[in-house]
C-alpha cells in the first residue's frame, strides 16, 4: 500500500512538470532559452 501511495505521489508531481514545459513551449519559452535574448550571443530569433 505504501508503494501505491508513493508511487501516485511522484506520478502527480511528474505531471505536474509536463504540464508547465507544455505550457511553457506554448507561451514562446524553452528549456535553452531563458528569454533573454539582450544577452543571448545569438540563439535566438
Amino acid at each position: 500500500m505504501g508503494t501505491f501511495a508513493v508511487g501516485s505521489i511522484v506520478c502527480f508531481f511528474v505531471g505536474l512538470a509536463v504540464r508547465s514545459m507544455v505550457r511553457d513551449k506554448k507561451n514562446g519559452k524553452s528549456i535553452q532559452c531563458g528569454g533573454n535574448c539582450k544577452n543571448c550571443g545569438g540563439h535566438c530569433r
